[in-house]
């Protein structure tokens, strides 16, 4: 058995649980998000023990948070059991002179210690957990130094899926990263060669919007998982691809049985202003309007499009669907009850 069952067609979100305070505001909901401190900080203090004592402190609050949003996670419907996990979660953890501190025998083990609850209270109430580390990683870099530190910092999400009891089979939880890097594909595939197992086997690589595209990312599906991001194809062809594909059937594959995850989002709400709800926006429409390509593929607060909707929710008898949207679970709960209509 998977460590979460693949007949769920779910909804889900990344990293933080919102909510809408007095003002009207997107906020983070405190107790259930994660914090840090800063290596400036760091830097000022005299005594190198109380910066670890505080590196500890505040790697258990994000711990205990983390886990209290995943038991939140845990009483929703199961089709809104899912969950792409902060990279905030221990500070410094790849920085040079606190690798040594972090890796040490006494702090690897509280670390799985504390963790493992985590892992244990997802896979009990059906939670699909994944990471998405941030896009300094650059794996496919033609820079070696740029490739060695991606490594590393792909490493310290292995280390917390691992810390929950993940990495050990074929996708049981799924890091997201883009190719990014001059060295594209064949880079991936360098890169690969020296992941650890339980790295290979949660890697995933996703298209993007500007560089390495669907058709590229699929030079690579007989290595790794493909995360379908149907926005960042719209914005890189203005094509809106459909369920039935070819292309896309050739992701779906490439999860070797697994249900397959893709990402969903829509532009900014002010960019598109006059613009229908029950009507796809054309790529062309806008940019010979003026609006720039790095406004277009920006993330809007909500989905706010419904045509855009129909059309995301068309795959998610196929795919579980990550929304992508600054108002976290306030957006995908709304997209869920859009689907129940």
């Amino acid at each position: 058995m998977h460590t979460f069952n693949m007949s769920v067609q779910r909804i889900g979100f990344a990293c933080k649980w919102a909510e809408i305070n007095k003002k009207g505001e997107i906020v983070s909901t405190e107790g259930l998000n994660t914090g840090g401190t800063t290596h400036a900080w760091a830097k000022r203090q005299k005594s190198r023990q109380l910066v670890e004592d505080k590196l500890i402190d505040v790697a258990k609050r994000n711990i205990l948070n983390t886990h209290a949003l995943v038991k939140k996670i845990a009483t929703l419907p199961s089709e809104l059991r899912m969950l792409r996990l902060t990279s905030d979660m221990f500070s410094f953890y790849t920085m040079d002179e606190y690798k040594e501190f972090w890796h040490s025998t006494d702090v690897q083990n509280s670390l799985e210690r504390w963790m493992a609850p985590i892992g244990e209270t997802a896979r009990a109430n059906d939670v699909r957990l994944s990471f998405h580390p941030d896009q300094f990683v650059v794996l496919a870099s033609d820079r070696p130094e740029v490739v060695n530190k991606s490594i590393e910092e792909f490493e310290y999400h292995v280390d917390m899926a691992r810390f929950m009891g993940y990495g050990s089979k074929f996708q049981d939880i799924k890091i997201n990263v883009h190719i990014s890097g001059r060295a594209g594909p064949e880079g991936i595939r360098q890169a690969y060669k020296r992941l650890s197992p339980e790295a290979r086997n949660s890697l995933t690589i996703e298209n993007e919007e500007i560089t390495h595209d669907l058709h590229t990312v699929l030079q690579i599906k007989d290595l790794v998982p493909i995360v379908l991001d149907i926005h960042h194809h719209w914005v890189n062809s203005g094509e809106y691809i459909q369920p039935t594909d070819d292309r896309v059937k050739m992701v779906i594959d490439s999860w070797r049985g697994i249900r397959p995850t893709m990402h969903y989002s829509v532009s900014r709400e002010e960019y598109l202003v006059d613009h229908p709800r029950d009507t796809l926006p054309s790529l062309n429409t806008l940019i010979e309007s003026g609006l720039h390509k790095q406004k277009i593929r920006a993330h809007s607060d909500y989905f706010w499009n419904d045509a855009c909707n129909n059309w995301a929710l068309s795959f998610n008898d196929k795919f579980d669907i990550m929304c992508e949207s600054k108002a976290k679970n306030l957006a995908s709960m709304k997209l869920f009850e859009t689907k129940n209509v």
